[in-house]
């Protein structure tokens, strides 16, 4: 891809940060075309064994380590990274630290370069992601912190769908409910917008059609696309909605959460912990939520998994095939829809009512690139598109910061 100059000299980097609830992952991108230098992740944050760990681009080894004694926090862990990071720059001049946040609300619908002011605004929508918002703040007070030199930019998993038709975006609740920012507000919006934008460069023809986009992974959802703007997606208010995931259930039937919380005694953060971590594929499974498990397993309770999650992408992809008013490709991205020849395969093959004809031998040929996977003579056309959030988020900063 010919990334565009945003203004970044060759020896410019920009740092990208993506931190969850017990880890950090980091990426490091180098000068105009957006090299990739560095990446890494520390894991297990508060609890156990900190880990740490990097590679370069070539895929070698650039560090390691490990804290057995006194587990790390996310300010400990950032600033780690940020010294590990200047060892490693060789002269590299650091221009922006871009970050994944995981809601905007309905104010930020784009990039925003943070400050004190910013994330004193971004701490009043933690309610609506409280499990992932303040682990995401958190790196960005301590790189504010430690490097307060450094311009930081907010880069949102929600801000690709803000421009959704009003009526995807609804529920049917009162104004004085919707009114609080009750909403369907999609997320994974950094992937979708990197497939997107890639479009054009593998399939031109595709750049104005109707594409429904799979991120599959241990998150997952799905987003419906015209003309490379997101029309509707799957996960709603939060990212618990929708299909189902790892650890998550996906779309639920409200009334049984009524039930947990009024027959069986579950308070809230029992119910919290039911939708979010115990259920999705590792609770239909009992085994485990990672797919390559679960594909080698010869449990039914896996297969069961498995089967159940094939079927609700295909209703969910009729679904918006419906909202898009018909299909011209389906596109599998993250890390089962890039790995798992048989998911897609099953997904295909239900999918051959919408005019999806499967390429076998090319879908068992993907390598990791872009790659076709439907026949020539496809109505509908099949791709894989490895996610790449992390470049997304680097040429974000980058324009934002040369912008100023």
């Amino acid at each position: 891809m010919n990334a565009p100059n945003h203004g970044l000299a060759p020896d410019d980097a920009v740092v990208v940060i993506n931190a969850g609830s017990s880890s950090i992952k980091f990426s490091l991108f180098r000068g105009p075309d957006f090299s990739p230098e560095l990446k890494g992740k520390v894991e297990n944050l508060y609890a156990g064994t900190t880990r740490f760990s990097a590679s370069d681009a070539q895929g070698h080894p650039a560090g390691e380590r490990t804290w057995a004694d006194a587990p790390l926090d996310h300010e400990g862990a950032m600033r780690f990274l940020i010294d590990h990071a200047e060892e490693h720059l060789q002269g590299m001049n650091v221009r922006a630290v871009g970050h994944r946040i995981v809601h905007g609300g309905v104010h930020y619908s784009g990039p925003q370069l943070l400050d004190g002011a910013v994330l004193d605004d971004l701490e009043k929508l933690i309610p609506l992601a409280p499990l992932h918002l303040p682990h995401n703040l958190a790196s960005v007070r301590a790189v504010l912190a430690l490097a307060p030199q450094v311009p930081q930019v907010a880069c949102f998993d929600t801000a690709f769908h803000t421009g959704q038709p009003a009526l995807a975006q609804a529920f049917a609740l009162p104004p004085s409910i919707t009114g609080r920012g009750i909403r369907r507000y999609g997320f994974h919006g950094l992937s979708y917008e990197y497939i997107a934008s890639r479009v054009p460069d593998f399939a031109p023809a595709l750049a104005g059609g109707r594409i429904v986009a799979a991120h599959l992974g241990n998150g997952a959802s799905m987003c419906a696309m015209h003309a490379g703007r997101s029309v509707a997606s799957t996960m709603g208010f939060t990212a618990v909605d929708g299909l189902p995931m790892g650890t998550r259930c996906g779309a639920l039937d409200p009334g049984v959460v009524l039930y947990l919380i009024d027959e069986l005694g579950m308070d809230v953060a029992a119910v919290q912990r039911l939708l979010y971590q115990e259920s999705g594929l590792l609770g239909v499974s009992g085994i485990a939520a990672d797919m390559r498990t679960l594909e080698a397993s010869v449990d039914p309770r896996a297969q069961l998994a498995i089967d159940l999650l094939v079927y609700r992408i295909g209703r969910e992809l009729g679904s918006l095939a419906a909202a898009l008013g018909g299909l011209d490709a389906l596109v599998f991205s993250g890390g089962i829809g890039e790995n798992s020849v048989a998911v897609r395969a099953a997904v295909c093959r239900d999918a051959a009512w919408l005019g999806v004809t499967l390429d076998e031998s090319a879908n068992g040929a993907v390598g990791g690139g872009i790659a076709r996977i439907s026949a020539a003579s496809s109505k509908v056309a099949a791709w894989v598109v490895p996610a790449n959030e992390e470049l997304m988020i680097a040429r974000h900063a980058a324009a934002l910061v040369g912008a100023q």
